[in-house]
């Protein structure tokens, strides 16, 4: 067992929330899935229970880290700093994540979105190992992209919400998209809700062959176009519910990437090497949970 300080994380998602406790993908001492309902306070307030319970058993922790779904606030000196903010989540909008979980368990904390959380989990530990600039995507209940520069997530003002952005649309399809803000956008169209609510029939479900998965394609394909000539990451990895379970998506988006840029960037990664370049998270479904542990290793090097 790791003599490293005890940690725990909580990554919420759109489906489930996943807290665990450890230091390490190899020291996980405990771990426990709770839906993401509507009533926001209601689920915060068993995951609060989950590690108070894990405390006692287990010992003290010396930092908590949480990666939530967005959006979120994530500037410090922001009054709402920590809080879910203008999500299409159903009962989370303005909700107070991370100080009520912070006060609850007395402990230092680190906040960041689950993206970047899993992102940086796979710098720590996975297969951005050894790299500065990369990339993580989730496709799933949402889209999102966390994006790694020079060793840290980018941010600014607030933080990349790149499954919203506006794609081309595949000729000849005009569905009108499935997101509340912006109908069409990425998320609208390729999510695995937008899928579902497209055909009625879960994306998991979906036969490799099906006519929906061309315009998937196209439509992902737009946000690798993107984080290339936007960020030039070394690396981009895709994880998520609906890649997990439809594996044939990931030749489907090398090709489709490669064809979209058209030989425009002249790098190796992008030719012979796209094989490795657009590829599976190392970490698996554990990115976004471990995300939130690597969270909590931040915050407690950042401790004065």
């Amino acid at each position: 067992m790791s003599t490293q300080p005890l940690l725990a994380g909580v990554e919420l998602g759109g489906t489930k929330c996943i807290c665990l406790i450890g230091t390490s993908p190899d020291d996980i001492r405990a771990q426990a899935s709770i839906p993401t309902s509507s009533d926001a306070a209601a689920t915060l307030g068993r995951i609060e229970q989950t590690l108070r319970d894990w405390q006692q058993r287990h010992g003290a922790f010396a930092a908590l880290g949480i990666a939530s779904f967005g959006p979120v606030d994530l500037q410090p000196q922001s009054a709402q700093y920590g809080f879910i903010t203008s999500t299409p989540k159903p009962g989370w909008r303005n909700t107070d994540v991370g100080p009520r979980l912070a006060r609850a368990l007395k402990l230092p904390w680190g906040f960041d979105t689950d993206v970047n959380g899993a992102a940086l989990a796979e710098g720590r530990w996975g297969a951005a190992r050894g790299l500065t600039d990369f990339a993580y995507i989730t496709v799933g209940t949402g889209i999102g992209a966390g994006v790694i520069a020079a060793g840290r997530p980018l941010g600014g003002i607030s933080h990349p919400e790149l499954g919203h952005i506006r794609v081309a649309r595949k000729p000849g399809d005009q569905w009108p998209g499935a997101c509340p803000y912006h109908g069409d956008c990425l998320e609208g169209l390729a999510s695995g809700p937008a899928i579902e609510q497209r055909l009625g029939i879960r994306a998991d479900s979906l036969a490799p062959d099906d006519p929906v998965w061309d315009l998937v394609t196209h439509a992902l394909a737009q946000l690798l176009h993107t984080l290339v000539l936007a960020a030039a990451p070394q690396r981009i990895l895709i994880g998520g519910g609906v890649m997990n379970a439809q594996r044939h998506l990931f030749e489907r988006l090398r090709r489709e990437l490669q064809r979209s840029l058209n030989h425009y960037i002249d790098a190796p990664q992008l030719n012979a090497g796209i094989d490795d370049y657009v590829r599976p998270p190392a970490l698996g479904e554990l990115a976004g949970p471990l995300g939130a542990l690597a969270v909590a290793h931040d915050a407690l090097r950042n401790l004065p």
